[in-house]
């Protein structure tokens, strides 16, 4: 549970956007939905693979100009 102190003076919009910004970091919507539907390991294994080598090209591109 997060738990969000509310400062003297502080705007109620204020703390519900701090709130926000920690519930996101928290991840949860995001495993929420990835539990919806099963991935087979081998399946997140190629996709995890995929994106290191796009994140290379990347880097390389970026370090050749």
């Amino acid at each position: 549970m997060l738990i969000i102190p509310v400062k003297d003076g502080e705007s109620i919009d204020r703390a519900l956007k701090r709130y926000k910004r920690k519930f996101d970091k928290t991840g949860v919507v995001r495993q929420l939905r990835a539990r919806q539907q099963f991935v087979k390991p081998s399946v997140t294994l190629r996709q995890a693979k995929l994106k290191a080598a796009h994140k290379q090209r990347e880097a390389s591109k970026e370090e050749q100009a």
